[in-house]
């Protein structure tokens, strides 16, 4: 059994609390392509930030998470300078970055690096994942977690049943809010309560269920053989066959919730604000415009100021050009030193840094890469889709296409071209019109 503070009612929200983000890693990331091409996903920059960003700024907020450890596959330099920069933005709370040299699952990851998370003897943890844009209320599933005495808290939300599916399923308690039954993308209809990919655990609880899931498994036959306990960290995965590869990797939600279903301690928070996954390139567009409003609501200074030209809500990075008679908003972010020129109108989009628009174009959910050039009268536009809606494909002519347009880096698109419906790569030249396209 580990050592570790009991939780009294009195001490509750001083008991140390640490936080986990799970970044993912390379290869996982070809979703995000062609912005990931140039950028790990979690660096990306969504409402002026990187997507990370918006996990550690609502980590501030939790008065007893002194230490936040990012785990992923990544490589080691990667988030070095973006770390260096938060430690500045964020003093109350250490910062690592802890490399897997395989990809071991998100129980996997966290087994792996136990000890790191065990130093302090925190009494529980967050784990958040990385690619979650939503309002992260953290102090409302702590408070949960000490009033029930919990060993578990999940966030989730409610979808339309449709797309319910697509997500991992809760079936709980709506007086106790327990968690009764957790199932993993079903292939019919149990539940519309989702999971929202943020936990906060016991930390005794969740060691526990993940040991006992490696021993059931090394029971199994066709498994691997552990050579023993004290190496399990090391020797839990073995060589990963690509036909095999399943049984090599623990995943929080494929393999571990189930379980923790049926301990009685297992409880669900409710989020009734915005929750979105950040999984296509696209998807950044809809996250956006959710932490602009976010940020609009909370009447953040970082915003331009609303005026006959800005519909907020308008993130301009102080370094950008953005020419008086131009038209920005609703839902827009301008990134770095991007130069916007005379009677230009942008709604819905993303102009990453660099970038320059030329006079008089027009860009409707979009995102415009690193460095490209839209020309005059130039129309870069994707197709609106309803806020409900969870993925960002749309069907056109018979025929699945993306709903947000996307340049990649240094593309350029020529004076009056018209880009409609397309994920462009980067280096490319658009001469002529073009729609419902990917262009290689």
């Amino acid at each position: 059994m580990l050592n570790l503070p009991s939780r009294g009612s009195s001490g509750a929200s001083q008991t140390p609390t640490k936080a986990v983000i799970l970044v993912g890693g390379p290869s996982r990331g070809t979703r995000f392509r062609p912005l990931s091409l140039d950028t790990p996903k979690p660096l990306f920059d969504v409402a002026g930030h990187p997507i990370i960003w918006h996990n550690l700024k609502a980590l501030e907020k939790v008065e007893s998470v002194k230490e936040v450890i990012l785990i992923g596959y990544y490589d080691e330099g990667v988030f070095r300078d973006f770390i260096k920069d938060c430690a500045k933005e964020f003093p109350q709370f250490k910062i690592q970055y802890l490399r897997e040299y395989q990809a071991l699952g998100t129980a996997g990851g966290l087994y792996h690096f136990r000890d790191a998370i065990l130093k302090g003897k925190p009494g529980r943890f967050f784990v958040l994942n990385a690619d979650v844009c939503c309002s992260f209320p953290l102090n409302d599933m702590l408070k949960l977690f000490d009033d029930k005495d919990a060993e578990a808290v999940i966030l989730g939300t409610r979808l339309s049943n449709d797309a319910a599916t697509n997500f991992g399923c809760i079936v709980s308690d709506g007086h106790t809010k327990r968690v009764l039954h957790y199932v993993e993308k079903p292939e019919s209809h149990i539940s519309n309560l989702i999971n929202c990919g943020v936990y906060l655990f016991e930390t005794e609880t969740i060691f526990s269920a993940i040991k006992s899931t490696i021993k059931r498994r090394t029971e199994r036959p066709r498994l691997i053989a552990y050579p023993s306990s004290e190496h399990l960290e090391s020797s839990f995965v073995g060589e990963i066959d690509d036909d095999d590869s399943t049984n090599q990797v623990l995943r929080l939600e494929q393999d571990i919730l189930s379980d923790l279903a049926d301990s009685n301690r297992f409880f669900v928070h409710e989020t009734k604000d915005f929750w979105r996954q950040i999984k296509t390139a696209g998807s950044a567009v809809p996250a956006n415009a959710l932490y602009l409003q976010k940020a609009f609501q909370s009447q953040s200074e970082e915003l331009a100021k609303p005026s006959a030209t800005i519909l907020p809500p308008v993130f301009i990075h102080p370094t950008a050009q953005v020419d008086p008679t131009a038209k920005l908003g609703p839902n827009v972010s301008i990134g770095p030193r991007a130069v916007i020129g005379p009677g230009v109108r942008i709604k819905e989009s993303i102009v990453l840094e660099d970038a320059e628009i030329k006079h008089d174009a027009c860009i409707l959910y979009s995102i415009i890469g690193w460095s490209s050039k839209v020309g005059a009268w130039a129309r870069v536009e994707g197709t609106p889709t309803p806020v409900s809606s969870h993925t960002t494909s749309i069907i056109k002519n018979g025929v699945k296409v993306q709903s947000i347009t996307i340049l990649g880096k240094e593309c350029g698109v020529a004076n009056e071209v018209r880009v409609q419906n397309c994920v462009c790569l980067p280096n490319k030249e658009l001469k002529r019109d073009v729609a419902n396209e990917v262009i290689m």
